[in-house]
C-alpha cells in the first residue's frame, strides 16, 4: 500500500487488537474524501487477519432488499462476520501402503479390493467397497504412500511419500515430498478443528436440505428463536471447551445510505455480547441523516459517532499518486514514458485518482494502434478530450443552458407559474 501513514498505523492498532481478542464489539469509521484509500485499507486488513478470522464485506444499500427486512439483513451480516472454532476427535487410520490389489467384475460396474496398509509396528489388510476404490483412484496412491483415512467420512488424503521408497527409480515431480513411516498404531485419535459462522450455523438448522441451503443462496429470515437456541449452544460448548467464538470483522461501505432505523439497530447490535468489529466508511461532510430531517457530521446519529473511533484519510500527495500509477501501470502491463508519467500524475492532482487511473488503458490502446510500445503523453491527452472528469462535466452542464431533457421540463414548468 501507498500513503496514508496515520490511518494504517492506526488500522495496524486495530488489527492487533483484533488478534488479541480485545476489540469484540467496538465500532470504527473510516472518514475521507472520496479515492484516498478506505476500502483498500479495509481489504489490507481482511488478508492480514487470515482465512480463520470471518471478514465480511456490505455495501450499505444492499440492506435495502425486497426478500428481507433491513434488520434480518443487518442481522445476517453480523453473524456471517462470527466465526466459531469447534474442536472434535475423530477416528484415523494413517500408515504407509504396502499394496493395492483391485479386482474388477466382468462388467466393470462393481470394483472391490484389498489394502494392505502398515506402520513401523503393525501391518494389516483392509477390504476395499466402491466408494473406497474411487477414491483411491482419485488420490492416484500407489504403493509406498503415507496416506491418512478418515474411518467417519472415508476421505482419503496422501500426506506424501515413504522415505523409505526415495531410492526407486520412479517418475517424480519436484514438489514430491518424502515423509516418514508411522510409528505405533495404524487406527488413532486425532482433534479436528472446523471454523464455521454463526449464521452457517443459522442457516444449517433452519433448513430442511441442511448445508445445502448455503451453496442456494436463498437463506430467507431466520427466526429469533431459533438464533437464542444456537447461542445457547454455543455458550454451552464454550463452557464445555469443545468450541471457542472467533469475533471477526464486517466492512459496511458508504454507511451514510443507512437510516435511522438501521442505525438505531447498530446501536444496540454492537452491546450484544456475540458482536463483531463493525468497520465503517463514509465519505460524506456534515450530511443529513436518511430518514430524517436532522444533519450530522459523516451523515451518522450521534449517539452512534459517540460510539465509534473515527480514523480519518487525507487525499494523496503527488509522490504517492505517481507511485500508484506505477505500480498500477505494472498491473496492467502497461509502459508509460517519464513526460507521460508527470502529466498523468498532474492530472490525478486536478481531477480525482481514479479518473486518471482509467485513463491508463485507454491510452495505451490509443499507443497500440499507432504502434507504439511506450505510452506518450500525446496519447494521455487523446484520452483527456475523449473522456470528461466530474469538474469539466458540470462545466458542460452550465453551458447546455437548458438543452437537456428533464432541464426542459423544470423550465416549461416555471413558465407556466
Amino acid at each position: 500500500m501507498v500513503g496514508q501513514a496515520k490511518a494504517r498505523k492506526a488500522a495496524g492498532l486495530i488489527l492487533k487488537m483484533v488478534q488479541e481478542g480485545r476489540m469484540a464489539g467496538r465500532a470504527i469509521l473510516m472518514a475521507g474524501p472520496p479515492s484516498t484509500g478506505k476500502t483498500a485499507i479495509a481489504m489490507g486488513m481482511a488478508q492480514s487477519l487470515g482465512s480463520d478470522v470471518p471478514f465480511t464485506m456490505i455495501a450499505a444499500s444492499e440492506v435495502f432488499s425486497l426478500s428481507m427486512s433491513k434488520t434480518e439483513a443487518l442481522t445476517q451480516a453480523l453473524r456471517r462476520s462470527i466465526g466459531v472454532r469447534i474442536k472434535e476427535e475423530t477416528e484415523i487410520i494413517e500408515g504407509e501402503v504396502v499394496e493395492i490389489q483391485i479386482d474388477r467384475s466382468l462388467t466393470g460396474a462393481t470394483k472391490t479390493g484389498k489394502l494392505t496398509i502398515k506402520t513401523t509396528d503393525m501391518e494389516t489388510v483392509y477390504d476395499l467397497g466402491n466408494k473406497m476404490v474411487d477414491a483411491l483412484s482419485k488420490e492416484k496412491v500407489l504403493a509406498g504412500d503415507v496416506i491418512s483415512i478418515d474411518k467417519a467420512s472415508g476421505r482419503i488424503t496422501k500426506l506424501g511419500r515413504s522415505v523409505a521408497r526415495s531410492k526407486d527409480y520412479d517418475a517424480m515431480g519436484a514438489d514430491t515430498k518424502f515423509v516418514q513411516c508411522p510409528e505405533g498404531e495404524l487406527q488413532q485419535r486425532k482433534e479436528v478443528t472446523h471454523t464455521v459462522s454463526l449464521h452457517e450455523i443459522d442457516v444449517i438448522n433452519s433448513r430442511t436440505q441442511g448445508f445445502l441451503a448455503l451453496f442456494a443462496g436463498d437463506t430467507g429470515e431466520i427466526k429469533p428463536e431459533l438464533r437464542d437456541q444456537i447461542n445457547t449452544k454455543v455458550a454451552e460448548w464454550r463452557e464445555e471447551g469443545k468450541a471457542t467464538v472467533v469475533p471477526g470483522v464486517l466492512f459496511i461501505d458508504e454507511v451514510h445510505m443507512l437510516d435511522i432505523e438501521c442505525f438505531s439497530f447498530l446501536n444496540r447490535a454492537l452491546e450484544n455480547e456475540l458482536a463483531p468489529i463493525v468497520i465503517m466508511a463514509s465519505n460524506r461532510g456534515m450530511a443529513k441523516i436518511r430518514g430524517t430531517k436532522y444533519k450530522s457530521p459523516h451523515g451518522l446519529p450521534a449517539d452512534l459517532l459517540d460510539r465509534v473511533l473515527i480514523v480519518t484519510t487525507k487525499p494523496y500527495e503527488p509522490e504517492d499518486i505517481e507511485q500508484i500509477i506505477k505500480i498500477r501501470c505494472d498491473e496492467e502491463d502497461v509502459k508509460l514514458s517519464p513526460e507521460a508519467l508527470q502529466v498523468l500524475t498532474s492530472m490525478a492532482a486536478s481531477t480525482t485518482l481514479r479518473y486518471a487511473l482509467h485513463l491508463i488503458s485507454c491510452a495505451n490502446l490509443i499507443a497500440r494502434r499507432r504502434k507504439a510500445d511506450v505510452v506518450d503523453k500525446d496519447d494521455l491527452r487523446r484520452c483527456y478530450m475523449y473522456f470528461m472528469d466530474e469538474k469539466r462535466s458540470v462545466q458542460w452542464l452550465k453551458e447546455q443552458q437548458g438543452n437537456l431533457m428533464f432541464e426542459e421540463a423544470e423550465d416549461d414548468n416555471a413558465m407556466q407559474m
